[in-house]
């Protein structure tokens, strides 16, 4: 193996680390309204990318028409966070990340119509594993209601976004360095997002909840997803792919091990035949 995929082995598994913290941050803010959290979110992960690029000197201008470009994906990217976020304040962790990472699927689907790019045969048998996990995932849960119902449907558009969120951003990949592109991309989705969730203002700002979306900004949005992008500057995106979907693993561990969200049977295997149809979407 070239010294430059090791360096993307390193890279994507750093990521994937930092990505595994999100949906046990997201439910210690959970005091603030998911709009507050995502759009403070994506300012203050804007914000930190802004300054590791001043720290290197790359360069983060845009003109007008460069802006106009990338705001349709900040909206869309915005989207996505949101209802990842919206997504853990109605189902469980298990539920949330497991139905988040169909993303691949919709990725390889809306590559083919909007890119023409061509789906083997295999990648057919993936997504169909992929969605008989997400029913033995909500369709065979013990504890399932409606509630989760509103979860489970979150998850999925937030996959849906993730999806379209990676086509169009695959497009502009060569027209953008890695940080410029990034803070203009989380600027336009949080200042997007920012008057609504001030429509939504909590009265009490808990410093615990506080914290939690500070550490949201840095850990798993400045630092994991610029890691994630440079991991994908080295190797092939489909072995990163593969790699990041250990997010579901990671955080459902540290979902039992901090918040004794123990995960059912169901859920697992449910999680285990997604993850395994979602890396042959991949392969």
């Amino acid at each position: 193996m070239r010294r430059e995929e090791l360096e993307g082995l390193l890279l994507a598994g750093l990521a994937t680390t930092l990505f595994s913290t999100g949906a046990i941050l997201v439910r210690l803010a959970s005091a603030l309204s998911p709009l507050e959290v995502t759009a403070y979110r994506l300012i203050l992960g804007a914000l930190f990318v802004r300054a590791l690029a001043y720290l290197v000197r790359s360069k983060v201008a845009l003109t007008v028409k460069e802006l106009q470009r990338l705001f349709p994906i900040g909206l869309v990217a915005g989207l996505h966070f949101l209802f990842f976020i919206a997504s853990l304040y109605w189902t469980t962790i298990a539920h949330s990340l497991t139905l988040t990472y169909t993303a691949p699927v919709f990725v390889t689907l809306l590559s083919r119509s909007l890119l023409q790019e061509p789906l083997k045969r295999i990648k057919y048998t993936g997504i169909a594993g992929a969605i008989l996990g997400t029913a033995v995932l909500a369709g065979f849960e013990p504890r399932w209601s409606q509630r989760m119902l509103v979860g489970d449907l979150l998850a999925l558009g937030s996959a849906l976004c993730f999806g379209l969120y990676s086509v169009l951003g695959r497009r502009e990949r060569s027209n953008f360095h890695l940080l410029q592109y990034a803070f203009w991309v989380y600027l336009s989705a949080g200042l997007s997002l920012l008057p609504f969730a001030l429509a939504t203002f909590s009265r009490v700002h808990p410093p615990k909840a506080l914290l939690a979306v500070f550490l949201l900004a840095l850990f798993p949005l400045a630092l994991g997803h610029t890691l994630y992008n440079a991991a994908l500057r080295r190797m092939h995106a489909s072995y990163v792919n593969i790699i990041a979907t250990q997010e579901v693993t990671g955080g459902i561990l540290l979902g039992w091990l901090l918040l004794d969200e123990v995960p059912g049977p169901t859920s697992l295997l449910g999680a285990g035949i997604t993850l395994a149809g979602i890396i042959l979407v991949l392969l």
